[in-house]
């Protein structure tokens, strides 16, 4: 009798498994993606709507991004190819979006960057660094591909 159970078991698991394999269910993507129009679409209006005020509309950042400002915090970078976004992996960027810097950095490290992960859905933060990427030059997509283990 368990037998039988085991074999029916195993028979739905290989059912699921092909209809999987066959239909491309997926559960969102795993990495920003600037090849993907649809997903470069959501991620500007993500970006307009929860990053630009810091970042700027050109992804420019804000000035003199390099320096502390007087509350010790630093200034937020740009992510276009002036500022080093790209030379951070896809990994590293999702999580500093979605945890924020704070949890990432040494004890003490106090930055206006907060994590968007209650606010944003996996999907979205990975859409909105999916824009950030799509307008960066191609010599600097294809290094950063290439630095995130994909093929440019």
């Amino acid at each position: 009798m368990a037998l039988r159970y085991i074999l029916i078991a195993l028979v739905l698991t290989a059912v699921v498994a092909v209809f999987i394999w066959k239909f491309g269910i997926s559960r969102g993507p795993t990495f920003a993606d600037a090849n993907d129009p649809e997903l470069v679409a959501l991620g500007s209006a993500i970006y307009g709507e929860h990053c630009a005020s810091c970042h700027g509309t050109r992804l420019q950042g804000q000035p003199n991004w390099q320096q502390r400002k007087a509350d010790g915090r630093m200034p937020a970078p740009p992510h276009d190819e002036t500022g080093h976004t790209w030379h951070h992996p896809d990994e590293q960027n999702f999580k500093v979006t979605k945890i924020g810097i704070e949890a990432l950095a040494p004890a003490g490290y106090k930055s206006d960057m907060k994590g968007f992960g209650d606010i944003l859905s996996d999907k979205e933060i990975w859409a909105s660094l999916a824009y950030i990427k799509s307008r960066w030059p191609e010599p600097i997509r294809r290094r950063h591909a290439e630095m995130s283990g994909r093929n440019p």
